[in-house]
């Protein structure tokens, strides 16, 4: 692989921003085929619209059904939301006027969040999720974000996910583990709850603790074939890319739902060191790098 120096990058980055190209436009265009294919194979931060201003571009909108989430993990929601960019919109769905909604009353005061109020139309009928879905719609079509949060476990919203996704935005949601695959796969990312709760302080008499979560897949398949698909010819893998392809594979693969203290990779595939062969500093510019050892190859790959 042809690698440029720090001084031979700054050096093409500038004459392609004095062209109006890209770095891998200017690359192709000047003759350097190889360089340009490696440069983009690198290159893999997913690209916002042209429309969205750069400071847009890092704010996200969180949206909150309170029907379906919960005030004792509203601050490590929000807090999860911050890790894609700053929470510039906060609100919060439901029908103020019904008791239930007074165990979100300090919650909304502490976190300013804006109340939406949505008066039930008739009875069996849940009208919140229409509000928050026209609400995400106007925000979505204003191009002041780079993504928006949906706070529920509610399959309805999987056609808003998609429709998210589709413009460009990051789509978001933060519920329950119950939450039906619908949901969770028409998002980037989804967060489960339980993953919040067990980085909380134990709150009350625990009778809120997180439900059985019933058999996960093997997460070293899922970072194998993830690495499989970011690797180079030599075998290793930018961890950051792995984590991109993993996000594709499991849009709610999380390292906390395997008994992580954080949302991190590598501390967990670092704890698999018969499986996983981690440089903390490998790749370009001292990234940590991958490599999976050939008895956790995927099929395809070992017999190539």
């Amino acid at each position: 692989m042809v690698r440029l120096s720090e001084e031979e990058h700054e050096r093409l980055s500038h004459a392609a921003t004095t062209q109006g190209a890209t770095l891998a436009g200017f690359l192709r265009t000047s003759g350097h085929q190889q360089l340009a294919a490696e440069h983009a194979a690198v290159s893999f931060l997913p690209s916002l619209p042209d429309q969205i201003p750069s400071q847009a571009a890092r704010c996200i909108a969180v949206l909150i059904d309170a029907d379906n989430a919960q005030p004792s993990l509203l601050a490590p929601a929000l807090a999860e939301a911050a890790k894609h960019g700053a929470v510039s919109t906060r609100r919060i769905y439901g029908d103020w006027s019904s008791p239930q909604m007074s165990q979100w009353r300090e919650a909304v005061k502490a976190h300013a969040l804006h109340p939406v109020q949505q008066f039930p139309n008739a009875s069996g009928k849940n009208s919140t999720d229409i509000a928050l879905v026209i609400d995400a719609m106007d925000l979505l079509h204003a191009g002041q974000l780079g993504g928006i949060c949906i706070v529920s476990s509610d399959s309805d919203y999987a056609p808003l996910a998609t429709r998210i996704r589709e413009h460009g935005l990051v789509a978001m949601g933060i519920g329950r583990r119950e939450t039906p695959k619908a949901f969770v796969t028409a998002c980037d990312v989804f967060v489960y709850t339980d993953n919040l709760r067990s980085s909380q302080p134990p709150q009350g008499d625990g009778s809120e603790a997180a439900a059985d979560d019933g058999p996960r897949p093997e997460w070293t398949e899922m970072v194998a074939d993830a690495a499989a698909l970011a690797q180079g010819e030599d075998g290793w893998a930018l961890l950051s890319r792995v984590g991109l392809f993993l996000r594709q594979i499991d849009p709610a693969f999380d390292p906390r739902s395997y008994g992580m203290p954080s949302s991190r990779l590598l501390p967990l595939v670092q704890s698999r060191p018969d499986l996983f062969e981690v440089d903390p500093t490998g790749g370009t510019g001292g990234h940590p790098t991958l490599k999976v050892h050939d008895a956790e190859q995927p099929e395809s790959l070992q017999q190539q």
